[in-house]
């Protein structure tokens, strides 16, 4: 479960780091203000997204490193706040759980 979702998570921030450093080298080939142009969104525009959405995967791979050091010291699926287990149903859909539900942010 762990390992097929880093391997997905690994390549969706391979695609996006692609995607961004094809924004920017399309940024710097080109002088054209996209600022104002009405016809769409900006290059800038893309350029935050992709950005944001890399952000996101690299916490995910974060989350997913260290649910994988818990799954090593035999902590995974234990609540870290009240030390019960973790039902499998929370982990199927969240697997980097660290709480239980009466104890999740």
């Amino acid at each position: 479960m762990l390992a097929a979702e880093r391997s997905r998570t690994r390549e969706r921030i391979a695609a996006l780091r692609r995607d961004h450093a094809a924004i920017v080298e399309g940024m710097a080939l080109t002088s054209t203000d996209d600022e104002h142009d009405p016809e769409g969104q900006t290059t800038a525009v893309d350029r935050s997204r992709t950005e944001a959405l890399l952000a996101g995967a690299e916490r995910r791979l974060e989350d997913l490193d260290a649910a994988e050091l818990r799954l090593e010291e035999g902590t995974y699926g234990v609540c870290e706040v009240c030390g019960r287990r973790i039902p499998l149903a929370r982990l199927e859909v969240r697997p980097t759980a660290r709480t239980c539900v009466d104890h999740a942010a």
